[in-house]
């Protein structure tokens, strides 16, 4: 069966929210996002407008996500790893690779990894400030 491309807000809708049932479950990424994240429908919507922004620049997305993760690694005494931002990153590839193919797709697996080694980096920085 031949998977179709990331289109539209409803296809990356659809990416994030299977991507964070699996990141919710992870026994390892979870208690960092079910702590911090009171409104998930909320916070989905935010995430769909910050990928859609991403990937088709079509968007006005507002929000600070180094500020916010520089936080919850404050919130959990500073125990972000770079393995975290690994397994985050494997989840990503994996609901991808399940759901879509194509440009946008490869796109928004090469723009992950860049956001995720930069937010690592940041957060470390903000450590010894």
């Amino acid at each position: 069966m031949s998977k179709s491309d990331i289109k539209t807000r409803d296809d990356i809708y659809c990416l994030v929210s299977q991507f964070y049932a699996k990141v919710r479950e992870d026994k390892e990424l979870g208690p960092f996002f079910n702590e911090t994240i009171k409104d998930w429908d909320a916070h989905l919507e935010h995430l769909t407008s910050f990928w859609e922004s991403s990937l088709f620049l079509k968007t006005r997305y507002y929000g600070n996500p180094l500020e916010a993760h520089v936080k919850v690694d404050a919130a959990h005494n500073h125990s972000i790893k770079n393995e975290h931002f690994g397994l985050w990153l494997n989840l990503w590839y994996q609901t991808i690779d399940k759901l879509f193919e194509g440009d946008h797709a490869e796109n928004a697996k090469r723009r992950a990894r860049k956001m995720g080694t930069f937010l690592y980096l940041k957060i470390f920085e903000a450590r010894n400030k």
